[in-house]
């Protein structure tokens, strides 16, 4: 790991491979395990930098692909790279469009040289190959790079599997030669699909090309949450404990704590944001529909314990108005209260860890489903 990034475990479950650490980087350090809130097009969406910030924001994603489309990486150049252009002076991270590969499987064709997709806004033919997607996100600056890969969906044959896993290593080595800056990070990501054993070979195939960190990738795409258990767990501990670890596209309490007790330190997910979009506040792993009747006249916040801007200054029935009103001030307040809900349960989970009451204070969540409450 070059010498501008560093990873240092602090303390261990003594139960379970939970951990607590710090990874540096040059735009600041990440304290780990740490919910990373998603930032597609350089903002997440209708919260400003400053109050992304006093969510207890650290570390946030923008995309590859989508800012290569929109408004281009040499605009975001001009604009002194992606932290000066978007006013976070934070660490980043870019995807890097691989995830598109499986979310865009009706507009792309593969091949080993790399991906084509037809533009959805003018219809215009893209071609991003691993070389391309790296010189993008070197050009648009974030402090950790994602490696381009190929995304299985599921479900899918063990030979359709197998083959996207090898691709990905293929790219993998392309994207480490074309990488030109030392003060990005590239991360590699463990495909593999649903099949443990090859989980495992990617994992070790990966981990000898020394990289500054790794992810687990291709989870969440339609798997069972069992299945989509048992490849953290299997994976996760084959990683180097010297190194951050990411798992790609998670953020509910259930499965955050499921692999933070396999040793997972970072995670990101759009559900904080896209869920406050649709009228619904995360509230101590439950969901509450701030549509619904009961809350039209519940003058209490959010939630009473959230130190948030939200739940400090409203109540439910204002923001259960401002949803039905459809004003743009619901959406910028339940975005700020779930961003700053899950970030905090993270926070939580460290400091059960530093304490060595990890599993006493979140062991139920390894075993007790998602809870899901609608509230009317």
């Amino acid at each position: 790991m070059s010498a501008i990034f560093s990873f240092q475990s602090l303390a261990r479950c003594s139960q379970t491979k939970a951990r607590a650490g710090v990874f540096l980087t040059p735009h600041g350090i990440v304290e780990t395990p740490r919910f990373m809130p998603v930032g597609t097009l350089a903002n997440v969406k209708t919260v400003t930098p400053a109050q992304l910030k006093e969510t207890g924001a650290q570390m946030v994603l923008s995309n590859t692909y989508h800012l290569h489309l929109q408004p281009g990486e040499a605009i975001v150049a001009g604009g002194g790279g992606l932290h000066k252009f978007m006013g976070w002076n934070g660490p980043m991270l870019t995807d890097s469009g691989g995830f598109q590969v499986f979310s865009l499987s009706e507009m792309r064709k593969i091949t080993e040289e790399g991906v084509t997709f037809r533009s959805p806004h003018d219809g215009q033919i893209i071609k991003l190959t691993p070389e391309r997607s790296i010189e993008i996100q070197n050009i648009l600056g974030a402090d950790v790079i994602m490696a381009f890969d190929e995304c299985p969906p599921y479900p899918a044959t063990r030979q359709e599997v197998e083959a996207a896993t090898e691709r990905t290593y293929r790219w993998l080595e392309r994207c480490i030669t074309a990488h030109q800056r030392q003060d990005q990070a590239l991360f590699g990501i463990v495909q593999g699909g649903v099949y443990l054993d090859l989980r495992a070979k990617a994992a070790n195939t990966l981990t000898e090309l020394d990289l500054p960190g790794y992810a687990i990738g291709g989870v969440s795409v339609g798997e069972p949450p069992e299945m989509m258990a048992q490849i953290v767990q299997a994976t996760a501990p084959l990683l180097p404990a010297h190194k951050p670890r990411y798992l790609m596209g998670v953020g509910t309490y259930r499965e955050m704590v499921i692999a933070i007790a396999s040793g997972i330190d970072l995670f990101d997910c759009v559900i904080p944001t896209r869920w406050a979009r649709h009228g619904t506040a995360m509230v101590k792993g439950e969901r509450w529909n701030l549509k619904n009747a009961k809350f039209r006249e519940d003058f209490a916040p959010i939630d009473e314990t959230c130190p948030c801007y939200a739940c400090q200054n409203f109540s439910r029935a204002y923001i259960s108005h401002l949803v039905r009103s459809q004003e743009i001030l619901a959406y910028t307040l339940l975005s700020i209260h779930n961003i700053t809900e899950l970030i905090r349960f993270t926070q939580k989970i460290r400091e059960a860890i530093l304490s060595d009451r990890f599993l006493e204070e979140f062991g139920h969540w390894l075993n007790s489903p998602e809870t899901e409450v609608d509230n009317g």
